[in-house]
């Protein structure tokens, strides 16, 4: 297992992602703006963990896991538009934002 598979919030990222991947095959046709985006700030952060997690400590890693902090925000703004067009099924929101908030707070830490 490699060191960003052990972390909390990397495995709680991956969780937001399939979430994420489901909500996108949910949304109708009206809403494609918000797929795209949706995947790709989902994407970005696993990745960008991953990437910070194998940097030596210091600014170049925090600044990983502060674009992955920000993608993490971009997607919860992403589900609230989502919320706001009643696209898609609101227990499926509700866990993606519970994962989001997780993510977020230990990015938090993470960043410091």
């Amino acid at each position: 297992m490699l060191d960003h598979e052990r972390r909390d919030g990397y495995q709680t990222s991956i969780g937001f992602l399939a979430v994420a991947f489901g909500l996108v095959e949910t949304l109708p046709r009206g809403c494609s703006e918000l797929r795209d985006p949706l995947r790709r700030a989902a994407t970005s952060i696993p990745i960008n963990i991953a990437e910070g997690s194998g940097k030596l400590d210091g600014p170049d890693r925090r600044r990983d896991y502060a674009i992955a902090r920000g993608s993490a925000m971009e997607c919860a703004a992403i589900l609230e538009v989502i919320r706001l067009l009643s696209a898609a099924p609101n227990p499926s929101l509700d866990e993606g934002k519970g994962l989001l908030v997780r993510v977020v707070e230990m990015l938090s830490r993470m960043c410091r």
